[in-house]
C-alpha cells in the first residue's frame, strides 16, 4: 500500500503544475496577429492594450485554460474594470445588470472585489476572431472604468 501512495504523492506537484500551464494554441493565435503577451502566475495570457491618444492603458487575459460546456470548450477573454467597494459598484449593478441585456458578445462580472468584462467564448475560434474579443474587452472596461472612476486608469 505504501508504493502507491508514494507514487501517487510524487505526481501530484506534476499535476498542481500543469494545472496553471499555458495552452498553446492561444500563443500560436496571438502570435499570429502580432499580440504582445506576458504568461501571467496562473497561466494567463497578460496583455496591455494602450490608448495612445487618450493616455491610457488597459489589461486584458485571455484565460490559459479551457473549461468543458456542453461537450465543447470555452476559454474566456476578461479585462478588470473597479474596484468594488472603492468604486461604488453595488450601487451600479441593476444598471449593470441591464447593460448586459443589450451586449451581443460578453457581460459585467464580479470576482472577488473586482468588477470584469468577461467575454466566453468557444475556443475554436481564430487568432482574427481571438484578437477582435481581446480589442472589445478591452474597450468596454475602458470605457466603464472611466465612467466609474473618471480619469483613474486603474487596470
Amino acid at each position: 500500500m505504501r508504493l502507491p501512495l508514494l507514487a501517487l504523492a510524487c505526481l501530484l506537484p506534476l499535476a498542481a503544475s500543469s494545472a496553471y500551464a499555458s495552452d498553446a494554441s492561444v500563443k500560436s493565435r496571438l502570435e499570429a496577429r502580432g499580440v504582445k503577451y506576458e504568461i501571467d502566475d496562473d497561466g494567463d495570457y497578460k496583455i496591455l492594450i494602450s490608448y495612445k491618444s487618450e493616455g491610457r492603458t488597459q489589461l486584458v487575459f485571455v484565460s490559459g485554460a479551457t473549461q468543458s460546456v456542453a461537450g465543447f470548450q470555452v476559454r474566456e477573454v476578461f479585462s478588470p474594470v473597479a474596484l468594488v467597494e472603492e468604486d461604488g459598484i453595488a450601487k451600479q449593478a441593476l444598471a449593470l445588470l441591464e447593460e448586459n441585456r443589450r451586449m451581443k458578445i460578453g457581460a459585467w462580472e464580479v470576482a472577488g472585489d473586482v468588477l470584469y468584462y468577461v467575454i466566453k467564448l468557444p475556443d475554436t475560434v481564430g487568432a482574427t476572431e481571438l484578437e477582435a474579443a481581446i480589442e472589445i474587452a478591452a474597450q468596454n472596461a475602458d470605457d466603464k472604468e472611466i465612467k466609474l472612476s473618471g480619469n483613474k486608469d486603474t487596470f
